[in-house]
């Protein structure tokens, strides 16, 4: 057990804006008779070990914390959360700490439960499954499964933590053949807002089960969770990166567009409209990936060649590798911390003329406000076979018939005009996206959604669901439930 004393000095003087006096919660969370596990450590601000359990990927709008746990047991997290609640101390547990939610702002001096020192990856093969912490990352799952000869769905970066993304529904690129994240999840190990730790599967505790996939940073926290999922094509995907000219967008969103109702199981999309300082003007950077023999795959993306792709890279890959070389590498820098905000839209219809649309506005966005380059939008496109294969109400999330998803990035360096902006293309996306109106993968809402935009016609049963497993709603700080 380790604390941080030398940064308490610093912790006192945020005394005048903490919910309690950080001398309070230092003797709450300090005291011996807690006996924390050896490797749980404790740390305030001013710290380099503060600033390492705290550090967000997106660090506008951010939560505040005046201490920081780092449990190195589930059952430490489990007293942390009664600590926290028994003397009424606000908290926000944390895996890869990636959302741009602006809700979570909401949390200004509170108790921080980092998990990142549950960082377990532990694969059993007789039972071709992979159980991995609260804390852990993509990037750290991604080699210990591959060498076991498995493969789990992951996310499209290396940087989000696993169990975060995958509570949201985990949209990625394995869904057509594998389904969402939560469709490959067999349980849970879930910190209640009790403080009790339970498992939660499909004959433990079910109707929570129901929640959790889709919803869950609603009911607790997760320290640790199972997945299921053999190989396919011995591991082996396609790699595909082109940039494009912005004089090929038109051609371009045709052909995506011309993918809906014949996009095969194999193939995922991924599209960035973005500046491109070198020449000038707006590019689009694409990365198609084909989980199956390259020659199958060079019959999808044969097209793209006749497009007068200014640099081009198709390779062969192990699945395990894909997050760190997609889109000429792109996935690594843009999980550098960065000081954004998100906008996100589902839809379930592929319109080329909305493309195009936005990449017109984007252009000419760029060429008005030029501190604005750094803005993009990113167009994901998976192929949606294994996901419509699940019931819609077997979890609570809502949109399993989109076919994909939009991601606006605004930088903030022109934030009035670039959120006007990001405002416009979301709305662009809802209002040819096939639904009444916005519909929104929760994992990448803004936060000023409805709670209908997030989940949809699950929001009576979640709520029903809330009120029995966290009536004073102590999880609360990610698009909060009980709004």
């Amino acid at each position: 057990m380790r604390f941080s004393h030398a940064a308490l000095g610093a912790a006192w003087l945020l005394s005048g804006s903490v919910t309690a006096h950080p001398a309070d919660i230092y003797s709450v969370f300090t005291n011996p008779s807690n006996n924390w596990d050896a490797h749980t450590t404790i740390e305030f601000p001013n710290s380099t070990a503060f600033e390492n359990a705290t550090e967000r990927w997106n660090t506008f709008d951010e939560p505040t914390f005046s201490i920081a746990i780092t449990p190195g047991t589930d059952a430490d997290v489990a007293k942390a959360v009664k600590l926290a609640r028994s003397n009424n101390f606000p908290f926000l547990g944390t895996g890869g700490r990636h959302s741009s939610s602006v809700t979570l702002g909401a949390l200004q001096n509170g108790v921080a439960i980092d998990l990142s020192g549950l960082n377990s990856v532990s694969v059993d093969s007789a039972a071709a499954t992979v159980t991995v912490g609260g804390g852990v990352r993509f990037g750290a799952v991604v080699d210990p499964v591959y060498e076991a000869g498995f493969e789990v769905p992951i996310g499209s970066y290396a940087y989000p933590g696993m169990v975060g993304a995958t509570i949201g529904g985990g949209v990625g690129r394995w869904q057509g053949l594998h389904g969402l994240i939560i469709d490959n999840l067999l349980s849970v190990r879930m910190v209640t807002a009790d403080g009790n730790l339970i498992t939660v599967s499909n004959t433990s505790y079910p109707d929570l089960w129901w929640a959790v996939r889709g919803a869950a940073a609603n009911f607790g926290l997760i320290t640790s969770a199972t997945y299921l999922r053999p190989l396919i094509n011995g591991g082996q995907l396609m790699n595909a990166h082109f940039i494009l000219p912005a004089s090929a967008n038109a051609s371009y969103f045709d052909y995506l567009a011309s993918l809906q109702g014949t996009m095969p199981a194999e193939l995922a999309t991924i599209t960035f409209i973005m500046w491109n300082d070198t020449i000038g003007e707006s590019q689009i950077l694409i990365n198609w990936v084909w989980i199956g023999p390259e020659e199958e795959g060079q019959k999808y993306i044969a097209p793209l060649y006749n497009l007068n792709p200014t640099e081009v890279s198709v390779e062969m890959v192990a699945w395990n590798k894909i997050t760190n070389t997609a889109a000429f590498g792109l996935g690594v820098p843009i999980c550098e911390p960065v000081h954004i905000k998100g906008y996100g839209a589902n839809f379930r219809n592929l319109s080329s003329t909305t493309y195009q649309d936005v990449f017109r506005d984007m252009s000419d966005f760029y060429a008005a406000y030029p501190d604005g380059r750094g803005s993009s939008v990113e167009i994901e496109i998976f192929a949606p076979q294994a996901v419509a294969q699940v019931a819609d109400d077997a979890t609570a999330y809502p949109w399993r018939d989109s076919l994909g998803i939009s991601f606006g990035w605004n930088s903030t360096a022109t934030e009035q005009a670039g959120d006007a902006m990001a405002m416009q293309v979301r709305a662009a996306f809802a209002a040819t996206g096939g639904y009444s109106g916005l519909a929104t993968y929760v994992s990448y809402a803004h936060g000023d959604e409805t709670l209908e935009q997030m989940w949809g016609g699950n929001v009576p049963r979640l709520q029903q669901l809330k009120e029995k497993y966290d009536p004073d709603n102590v999880f609360r700080f990610f698009h909060d439930l009980a709004q």
